[in-house]
């Protein structure tokens, strides 16, 4: 069973704990976290959801839900290990945006580490792929609906953000 904290429409933590698969409560609100990898190199890193997941088989960046008592930033660091393998320092990750639906906080981050697809390690029963992708092969990942569409969207949102840190004299 994995538990996270609740959250009030402050983003203050209300002390309460929420079980994973149930629902939330009228004014709860959990955190999620997602990272986008960028190489510096104008790619960005991609893992592809397992088949037993929701949106099998699907691209999308690292991320999930904060777990009880983690920071935003633990929670972070946590996911892009489980995920892919990339161990990487709190202070590494930058923020590049946060927003919040009806029951969820969403941190978006970005961190450039430039690591071979040999490295990338994947975990079972969440990914089954990794790659480094274009701008234009996201685009086209996008247009064929092989990425999440929730991911596409957030991509979308974001590019401009990410396109300043992964091609050098972007404007």
């Amino acid at each position: 069973m994995e538990y996270s904290d609740v959250y009030d429409a402050q983003r203050r933590r209300t002390g309460r704990l929420h079980l994973r698969g149930t629902p939330w409560g009228k004014g709860e609100y959990g955190l999620i976290v997602c990272v986008w990898v960028y190489d510096g190199k104008g790619r960005v890193l991609m893992t592809k959801r397992a088949p037993e997941k929701t949106f099998a088989g699907t691209w999308e960046n690292s991320g999930g839900a904060a777990q009880a008592g983690e920071t935003s930033l633990q929670a972070v660091a946590r996911e892009l290990f489980e995920e892919t393998g990339i161990r990487a320092r709190q202070q590494e990750f930058e923020l590049i945006g946060t927003r919040r639906n009806k029951d969820v906080f969403f941190d978006f981050y970005c961190l450039k580490r430039d690591v071979p697809l040999e490295q990338v390690v994947l975990l079972p029963g969440e990914t089954v792929e990794a790659g480094w992708f274009t701008f234009r092969e996201v685009h086209q990942m996008i247009r064929r609906r092989q990425i999440c569409r929730v991911i596409a969207r957030q991509y979308l949102r974001q590019e401009k953000l990410l396109k300043e840190r992964l091609e050098p004299g972007y404007k």
